[in-house]
């Protein structure tokens, strides 16, 4: 065993040595290589991150509450509109790095049930219209990337035209196996409450009656959206703002929150990398104590 071995790095192949004292030149992603594994398609900027973390503590789940895309908007005198086009090369950046980093779940606050009842009808209309076409022209990427596409909310009450939209993009990633992508559309956690204490109800109704209702953690948990997904280790809030605006408010119960001043449109891979280095400094102690 040859010390590189040793230490566990993975060498890479050298540039010929022509004659003896040859200079050799080998590129930003050869000398990260000699350090240790970089996980293809990161950039720079990424892979630099990506050294500091331990590839065996990465959250098994990040959740994203996307914010800042008006005033991102406003600061540039645009209207809020060219806020939320900026921010679809935010989505796929984010959700590419992601991907090639190894996580398993990545889960995106895209449109709350709070924006469709709020927002100026125009504004809506153009969500909508802006997620048909991220979702037409982002599939092939998804494939691409061994992504499979799931959402969670109250799909029912979307426009018909955008559930058409979203089946399609679904079933057309439904082979893959690799990290699932979870779209949280004309969503509200405490909707998804009513909705899983709804579904318990009913269930005890249909199988003998009230008295056979059993309620706890682990009943409530099998009748969320989520219920296919582990509960997020690492929320994520873009725009600074301090607050979860009624995401996942059961999931996220002990998981690690950070927060950044960067707006959404700014938000970039590199970004969720600084996240999870920052993650991977904290201790979960999920209410025991710490090491001593």
């Amino acid at each position: 065993m040859n010390f590189m071995e040793a230490k566990g790095w993975t060498s890479v192949a050298r540039p010929p040595l022509h004659r003896l004292g040859a200079r050799v030149s080998l590129s930003f992603q050869q000398r990260l290589a000699l350090r240790g594994t970089i996980p293809a398609g990161l950039d720079r900027k990424e892979a630099e991150v990506y050294q500091r973390l331990d590839p065996e503590r990465l959250p098994q789940h990040i959740a994203i509450i996307m914010d800042g895309n008006g005033r991102w908007a406003r600061r540039r005198h645009l209207p809020r509109v060219a806020g939320h086009r900026a921010g679809v090369a935010s989505v796929r950046s984010t959700v590419e790095t992601a991907a090639r980093i190894g996580i398993p779940s990545l889960t995106l606050y895209a449109f709350s049930e709070e924006n469709w009842k709020k927002r100026p009808k125009g504004e809506v209309d153009f969500l909508m219209g802006l997620l048909c076409r991220y979702l037409k022209a982002e599939v092939p990427t998804l494939n691409k990337n061994n992504i499979r596409l799931e959402y969670i909310g109250r799909q029912h009450e979307l426009p018909a035209s955008v559930q058409e939209k979203m089946g399609w993009a679904r079933d057309a990633t439904r082979q893959n196996t690799g990290m699932v992508l979870t779209l949280a559309l004309n969503y509200s956690a405490r909707t998804e409450l009513v909705d899983a204490f709804r579904a318990m109800v009913d269930a005890a109704a249909s199988n003998g009656g009230l008295q056979h209702l059993k309620i706890d953690e682990d009943g409530i948990s099998q009748h969320l959206y989520t219920r296919h997904l582990p509960d997020p280790d690492l929320v994520i809030r873009t725009s600074g703002e301090m607050r979860l605006s009624n995401f996942l408010l059961w999931q996220l119960a002990y998981a690690e929150i950070f927060v950044t001043p960067t707006l959404w449109p700014e938000f970039r891979g590199v970004h969720l990398l600084e996240g999870i280095a920052e993650y991977q400094k904290r201790e979960r102690r999920y209410g025991g104590l710490g090491a001593p």
